[in-house]
């Protein structure tokens, strides 16, 4: 077992716990959901993220990230269970890339990404992907609120 498996990723999973119980709190309908103006719905916006945790992976297997991958699944953004088993897939596919990588390539190898002059490590680039997960959080805690969805406990301490 590498050293960021073995040290960061069991505290990483609890992070990605909070998207399951999201997945717990929601029914198809409130995937339809969009509190207006620009904003997406909510299952748009659970589609979008999964699209970045593929962008994650990928970024694990290649040392190269590129955020162009789309997920035109029909009714993807409109289904608790699809987005819940793509959810799954992704995490493992996620913890098989960490898994996969050398203590070299954990000390030496920098992920090429968009950003001019930003190529982290993979331990960095596994905490720049948590924020990404904290972003989000962040963005479907106002949708929850405004739908009166209660929140369990983890979510109000962690998020909000």
């Amino acid at each position: 077992m590498n050293s960021i498996m073995q040290n960061d990723y069991p505290v990483f999973r609890l992070y990605q716990a909070l998207r399951t119980q999201l997945m717990g709190l929601l029914s198809d309908d409130d995937l339809a959901f969009s509190p207006g103006g620009d904003n997406p719905t909510l299952g748009e916006l659970c589609r979008e993220m999964g699209e970045v945790q593929h962008a994650y992976v990928q970024s694990f297997w290649t040392f190269t990230m590129t955020f162009e991958y789309r997920n035109e699944t029909p009714g993807l953004a409109g289904s608790v269970a699809q987005l819940a088993g793509w959810y799954q897939a992704l995490d493992e596919a996620l913890a098989a890339a960490v898994t996969a990588l050398t203590e070299g390539d954990i000390a030496e190898r920098r992920i090429a990404r968009p950003e001019e002059g930003f190529a982290p490590l993979p331990g960095t680039q596994l905490a720049v992907y948590r924020e990404a997960l904290l972003i989000f959080y962040g963005k479907v805690s106002v949708y929850l609120k405004v739908l009166g969805k209660a929140r369990p406990a983890q979510w109000q301490q962690w998020i909000a």
